[in-house]
């Protein structure tokens, strides 16, 4: 538990940073790009870093489970397993960079913004590879390096980089993207630096293309989980580029940027989750599991329904930093922030079936990914019946459409995978407790007068204000002693001998 709040801490800390570097980003693509060029820019995302995390395997969560079953064993074993996976990322990140470079048509279904966004295939084996070195450093309980990558190095680069490409005329129509592939290796370049440090260089290492094929064939269920959980966010963009101009895929990005805040809340406590729960495997202590995921589960559903609350409730404020065209956006928002709190129970629950059942766990991912395409291809063609006076407006309930469809599958998997979960370990999962309803009360009693507030005032006094009187509420109605050490420093250091060696946290 004191592994977790720790990782917590530091994940809280790398909220904030986020944030900071986050907003300059949006407001600088809204408005020097403006939502055109975002649109676009957005639909060769999903297609980069859906690609990416496949080539990566699935180690952001098997790389855990490979290091603890050669644990005490051998430091050059763990070592050769962690180039393992990067030599088998790196082949196939090549290979898919390669095919996309000859076959552009699935990054630009609405076209490029500038002859250079092809160059955006180089950033898939550099996202592969941080995603491999962040794992490796989170096994050694080492959240630090991944804040620093995630949270500062990476949102700061693409923020100031947008920036100065939009002056550089030779780059100005593909700045987005320049600055995009800036990022990614900038980030895992920070990475690098500390896992260098940590796990040293592959001496020793040599290509053994049976035990590659092996693990890759392994890691395949772990890696398609992954696709399907990442493509649950990403398949509403997709789908509404088909029905939607690049302007509405744009204004949904923005909003889509703005909620994926509180979501890596729970995607960076699954690095350390991870090694907690293999070690309680192990040991076939069920019952921590069960206290570990409804733990972290509580944690995050706490911090995401305030953070849901402190930037829903003065959503047009936040959508119209980046353009006046970006207000219509806010129900999207809205439906967007409820999706990530309705998901934390699944996340939490998943990070624990993927090794515990991992078949029937990708099987409820994809049967989930299904039914929220399905339920956004029905959303969008009911809006296509209702008659409305603009293209731009049935585009804007195209939009929230979408977003509501994501909050309904994500919510029909928090159910099923938590309810899976608690037959296999035969404990209770749930992270519900009803203090959370009086916290929210309280911030929207409080939303409701900074609403009132002229638009500088309600963003830069309001949000704080709305999230102080939500954790004023949460830390004395809903926080026990064990919840509390999540902002408790520990007076003395606590080695525990049976965790992995620790690394540069």
């Amino acid at each position: 538990m004191e592994a977790l709040a720790k990782g917590g801490r530091t994940n809280l800390i790398g909220f904030l940073l986020r944030l900071a570097a986050r907003l300059p980003f949006l407001f600088i693509a809204g408005r020097l790009y403006g939502a055109d060029d975002l649109g676009r820019f957005a639909s060769a995302l999903v297609v980069v870093e859906l690609v990416a995390l496949l080539c990566s395997l699935g180690e952001k969560r098997g790389l855990a489970q490979r290091l603890s079953d050669v644990e005490g064993k051998s430091e050059r074993r763990a070592t050769t397993l962690v180039y393992d996976g990067m030599f088998v990322a790196t082949g196939l990140s090549v290979l898919a960079a390669l095919a996309l470079w000859f076959f552009p048509a699935p990054l630009f279904p609405n076209g490029m913004n500038g002859p250079l966004d092809r160059l955006l295939v180089l950033a898939i084996p550099g996202y592969a590879l941080t995603e491999i070195v962040l794992a490796a450093q989170a096994y050694r309980y080492d959240i630090a390096t991944t804040v620093r990558a995630r949270a500062v190095v990476e949102p700061w680069t693409i923020s100031i980089l947008a920036g100065v490409f939009w002056f550089v005329p030779a780059i100005a129509h593909s700045g987005l993207a320049m600055a995009y592939l800036a990022s990614i290796y900038a980030g895992l370049a920070t990475a690098l630096w500390t896992f260098f440090r940590t796990y040293g260089l592959p001496r020793g290492w040599r290509l053994r293309p049976v035990a590659l094929a092996r693990m890759s064939w392994r890691a395949t269920p772990l890696a398609l989980a992954d696709a399907i959980e990442w493509g649950t966010r990403r398949v509403d963009i997709a789908i509404l580029g088909i029905y939607a101009g690049p302007t509405a895929v744009g204004i949904y990005y923005v909003a889509q940027q703005v909620a994926s805040l509180p979501q890596k809340l729970k995607t960076s406590f699954e690095p350390i989750l991870g090694p907690v729960i293999t070690k309680a495997l192990r040991e076939n202590d069920y019952a921590a599991i069960a206290r570990q995921v409804c733990q972290v589960g509580f944690w995050i559903t706490a911090a995401q329904a305030g953070i849901a609350l402190a930037l829903g409730i003065p959503g047009q404020g936040i959508m119209g930093l980046t353009g006046p065209e970006f207000v219509g956006g806010t129900a999207a928002l809205a439906f967007l922030l409820a999706a990530e709190v309705v998901a934390a129970t699944a996340v939490v629950s998943e990070a624990a079936l993927v090794y515990v059942a991992r078949v029937r766990n990708l099987a409820i991912s994809i049967g989930v990914i299904a039914l929220q395409a399905l339920l956004t291809v029905i959303a969008m063609e009911v809006v296509d019946r209702w008659d409305f006076a603009t293209q731009q407006r049935a585009d804007l309930y195209r939009a929230a459409a979408a977003a509501a469809a994501l909050m309904l599958a994500l919510g029909v998997s928090s159910v099923v995978k938590s309810i899976l979960l608690s037959r296999i370990l035969k404990q209770g999962i749930n992270n519900w407790r009803w203090p959370l309803v009086w916290a929210a009360l309280a911030a929207v009693v409080v939303g409701q007068l900074v609403v009132r507030l002229p638009e500088w005032a309600e963003l830069a006094l309001g949000i704080p204000l709305i999230l102080g009187v939500y954790g004023l509420v949460i830390w004395h109605k809903g926080f026990g002693p064990e919840d509390r050490k999540l902002f408790a420093r520990q007076s003395e250091k606590v080695v525990d001998p049976d965790a992995p060696p620790s690394g540069s946290a």
